[in-house]
């Protein structure tokens, strides 16, 4: 993601500013995707399983 539209998203004026929030590390990396859980419905049809779809995209 492009760090200046992370800083209109937070209406910051200054670079500077949205760096405080956009600096990580590793581990902070690595806990973030810890607490991260994949919620998929079951029985989801894919939609590479739709030959109409794939009809009319093509």
């Amino acid at each position: 993601m492009n760090i200046n539209t992370i800083r209109a998203w937070l209406g910051h004026v200054s670079l500077d500013t949205t760096n405080v929030y956009a600096e990580t590390d590793l581990d902070m990396k690595a806990k973030a995707l810890g607490m991260y859980e994949q919620n998929q419905p079951t029985g989801r049809k894919r939609w590479r399983d739709n030959p109409d779809l794939l009809t009319f995209l093509a």
